[in-house]
């Protein structure tokens, strides 16, 4: 592993510092990437304006001739949280925007009964219920038959998606043969953020429509709705979907936020917190990442999306709680369910336990018949964090086919691999999709071993010994005046993620004590700059050498209402 130092340029921190901002969180800032402090205006209208984003306007159009002529919706949505959180946005904002209740429903497919997205069996469920339009939320970009399948039946389609698109053996762009399709990775969408989630997208759509819906006389300044209510759902879906936190992203991440502490959330999102023993008025991104995010999803891995959806749709708060814990059942199932799909890939792995990494394959792929489709993402995300190398893991669906779930390293576009290839081995991949750090597909037949050398060989061909190598970027040493409570407390307020991480320090310390606590986490008492403090590295069970470098970040730990700093270890550093 290697160690780097995130590079800060001194005048531009100093700069963002003379401006008003903390001298520590300018430093930080400044590292990654923040050259100035209007860059910091996390105000709604920073946001970067709907009518950049392609289709958004016709979809605004489509949905407003809908909404006004009493015609049905059916949202079609997906089976992850930004997928149950966008259906959720969808139906509440098109409520909002003035459509009926006897005019909106949705489905949502089976994981392991329908597969993903717009497919002909989906079309066929949703058309049980008349509806004069589908919209699709985090999927359809893909969907060519179910498209197709849903206009012949003579049912307008509107794709909201955030997906890569499909291409030809040319490398030219195809996409469904839907009446709009809302994308910002869609062939020439100008949108300055192409890392916007589907929630994200749904709720641009919306703005879009209430714009139309504005232009022609419904609405005016003062009457027409205020979306902005929404922004608990979508700050939940973009960061559940680890999608990179640029710009844009953020200010709908911090305006959820902003929302949800000062109580301003849809029940069942206030049931979440509940359930998962998080306080909403100090809410903070690892939150929706770590806390809210997993109890949606195990709806979608071990039962029925529709739990999460209902969850994050009701207004009754009993009804919220009913659901939040069924979903908190749930999780726990898919806990247990994910610890032995672990041992077993262990097992497998056992083989590369202390060899030099050089000795690893560029990729990975496992199978075995134990494993559980629902869970095999989140397997193949833990592999890939251990050994650093692109990994897939594939289960048997319900319908008999090999299923699987990628999880990638930095340099390796995941979904560009599975495109190489479908168009190299002949009949190997029935369906793929994705993004450039995770991605799914569904073999034609059992030959995981054939995927396994074809993801190898374009591993071989695209990765070096450089990037093959896991680097740990820090924000290098922390100076002791910063161990404070306020200090957590004014990071913990900020919004960090995917592609804005977390700040993460490094320092040599003193082990002087250390102990198992929970059979399975490290509890240290160290000497740091002369002083003594505590530290925990959670999951890890293994002693420390008495001096060492550690990353680590800050943490509050409370205890009979006292307040103190901790170090919380995230990796050695040589």
């Amino acid at each position: 592993m290697i160690v780097q130092t995130r590079e800060v340029q001194p005048r531009v921190s100093f700069a963002l510092e003379q401006a008003g901002v903390h001298p520590l969180l300018a430093r930080l800032l400044a590292s990654r990437g923040v050259r100035d402090v209007a860059e910091l205006d996390d105000s709604l209208p920073r946001l970067l304006p709907p009518d950049t984003l392609k289709g958004a306007a016709d979809a605004g159009r489509l949905l407003a001739d809908t909404l006004l002529q009493r015609r049905r919706i059916c949202v079609v949505a997906d089976y992850d949280c930004d997928g149950a959180t966008a259906c959720a946005v969808a139906l509440r904002g098109l409520a909002m925007l003035g459509a009926a209740p006897d005019t909106l429903g949705y489905v949502v497919p089976d994981r392991a009964v329908h597969g993903y997205g717009l497919t002909a069996g989906i079309v066929d469920l949703a058309a049980r219920t008349k509806p004069d339009l589908l919209v699709t939320v985090d999927n359809g970009i893909a969907s060519f038959e179910g498209v197709a399948h849903a206009r012949a039946a003579g049912i307008q389609v509107l794709v909201t998606d955030h997906h890569l698109v499909a291409t030809d053996a040319a490398g030219a762009a195809r996409l469904p043969d839907a009446d709009v399709i809302v994308n910002p990775n869609q062939p020439g969408c100008a949108f300055a953020s192409k890392a916007l989630a589907g929630v994200g997208v749904m709720f641009y759509v919306l703005l879009a429509t209430r714009a139309e819906l504005r232009a022609r006389g419904v609405f005016d300044a003062t009457t027409q709705p205020r979306l902005d209510a929404l922004l608990d759902l979508v700050a939940l879906g973009t960061v559940a979907d680890v999608v990179k936190l640029d710009a844009n992203n953020r200010r709908l991440v911090a305006q959820g936020l902003k929302r949800v502490r000062q109580g301003r959330l849809q029940p069942g999102v206030a049931a979440l917190f509940k359930v998962a023993g998080r306080d909403p008025a100090r809410a903070a991104g690892f939150d929706f990442g770590f806390a809210l995010g997993p109890r949606i999803n195990a709806a979608g891995r071990l039962a029925d999306m529709t739990l999460g959806i209902e969850c994050l749709l009701t207004d009754d708060a009993v009804r919220a709680i009913e659901l939040a814990a069924q979903l908190d059942a749930i999780n726990r199932e898919r806990r247990d369910v994910e610890a032995g799909m672990r041992d077993v890939a262990a097992a497998a792995l056992e083989r590369f336990e202390g060899a030099d990494a050089r000795a690893l394959p560029a990729a990975l792929t496992l199978f075995d018949e134990a494993f559980h489709e629902g869970v095999v993402g989140i397997v193949a995300g833990r592999v890939k964090d251990k050994l650093h190398r692109p990994t897939f893991v594939f289960a048997r669906g319900q319908d008999g086919r090999l299923k699987g779930s990628g999880r990638s390293i930095p340099g390796f576009h995941l979904r560009d691999a599975l495109d190489l290839m479908s168009k190299r081995e002949e009949g190997l991949l029935a369906r793929f999709g994705g993004h450039a750090m995770a991605a799914g597909c569904t073999l034609h037949g059992d030959d995981s071993a054939r995927f396994a050398a074809a993801l190898e060989r374009v591993a071989g061909e695209w990765l070096d010994a450089a990037t093959l190598t896991r680097t740990l970027r820090t924000d290098g040493p922390l100076a002791i005046e910063w161990f404070d409570v306020p200090t957590i407390k004014l990071l913990d307020e900020q919004v960090w993620g995917s592609g804005f991480e977390a700040p993460l320090f490094c320092d040599e310390v003193q082990v002087l004590q250390q102990r198992l606590v929970g059979e399975k986490h490290l509890k240290l008492r160290v000497r740091h700059q002369g002083q003594e403090r505590d530290a925990i590295w959670f999951g890890h069970a293994e002693p420390v050498p008495d001096r060492l470098r550690i990353a680590y970040r800050l943490g509050l730990d409370e205890w009979n209402g006292r307040q103190r700093v901790q170090m919380i270890v995230e990796a050695t550093a040589g």
